[in-house]
């Protein structure tokens, strides 16, 4: 799966996922866009590994939870470039708390830096993408499954599983299809902050019920990610690609709590 030639813009792309997707299309040809919010120095690190190995890259800043941001983030893309064929929607955070304890500063920094950012963003990406182009936003296991303190996370998450199903329809006849990457338990910070959090049971307990009995990579979710963005998936758009291990397909009676374990 080639890049060459494609402008792409990951968010959120200083580490982690985004970190990984901008390094895979940096690799394969992709000029990349790498957006950071304040670790300029991580962005920098990862514009630089993607031109030591042979690809090219600029770093923009901006806080997606401002609109006139955004504004500005696509004016900079339009005015070096005049188009952009990728789009991968990663950035995202937000607090863990139980429910009845956001508050509504909680409610409304989540919406806007998850949900209405992807939203606005994607507006911008459509009228760049003159010649068609690909969209792919970021979601997790939680936008399905609910579990403790993740609440507010997994909602805006299945909100953008939504708003792709709705954009797919409204610019599949331009060209451009959109989707989403739900990962499961994915081996970077975010992970470790999550399960490192007071009263969160240990990662190892969760890791016994994935079916590959191990956490994932971000290579593996980048590789995913290549696939959707490439040309072989023209024909894919309006859905989200689980990259879990195979944790959202199990659930209880689990088969390792049997007191007999032995196989037939």
């Amino acid at each position: 799966m080639g890049f060459e030639g494609k402008v792409a813009l990951v968010t959120g792309s200083s580490r982690g996922i985004g970190r990984a997707i901008a390094l895979a299309l940096g690799k394969r040809g992709a000029e990349v866009v790498v957006h950071y919010k304040q670790r300029q120095d991580e962005a920098e690190s990862t514009a630089s590994d993607i031109e030591q190995a042979g690809g090219r890259a600029i770093t923009l800043q901006a806080d997606l939870e401002d609109p006139e941001a955004i504004d500005a983030l696509f004016g900079q893309i339009r005015e070096r470039y005049n188009r952009l064929d990728l789009f991968v929607s990663n950035a995202g955070a937000s607090v863990f708390r139980r429910v009845g304890e956001y508050k509504p500063h909680h409610l409304t920094r989540n919406f806007a830096l998850n949900v209405e950012a992807f939203v606005l963003c994607a507006q911008h990406a459509a009228r760049l993408m003159n010649s068609g182009g690909r969209m792919l936003v970021l979601s997790s296991y939680g936008s399905q499954r609910a579990f403790a303190t993740y609440a507010n996370l997994g909602s805006a998450k299945a909100a953008l599983e939504a708003w792709v199903r709705f954009m797919a329809t409204e610019y599949g006849p331009k060209g451009i299809t959109v989707n989403a990457l739900s990962g499961g338990l994915i081996d970077t910070d975010s992970l470790h902050f999550f399960y490192n959090m007071p009263n969160i049971p240990p990662m190892e307990s969760v890791v016994a019920r994935i079916p590959r009995r191990r956490v994932g990579t971000a290579e593996e979710m980048a590789a995913a990610a290549l696939f959707l963005l490439s040309d072989d998936a023209d024909y894919v758009t309006g859905t989200t690609l689980v990259v879990d291990g195979g944790l959202s397909v199990v659930s209880p009676p689990f088969a390792e709590d049997a007191p007999d374990q032995t196989s037939p």
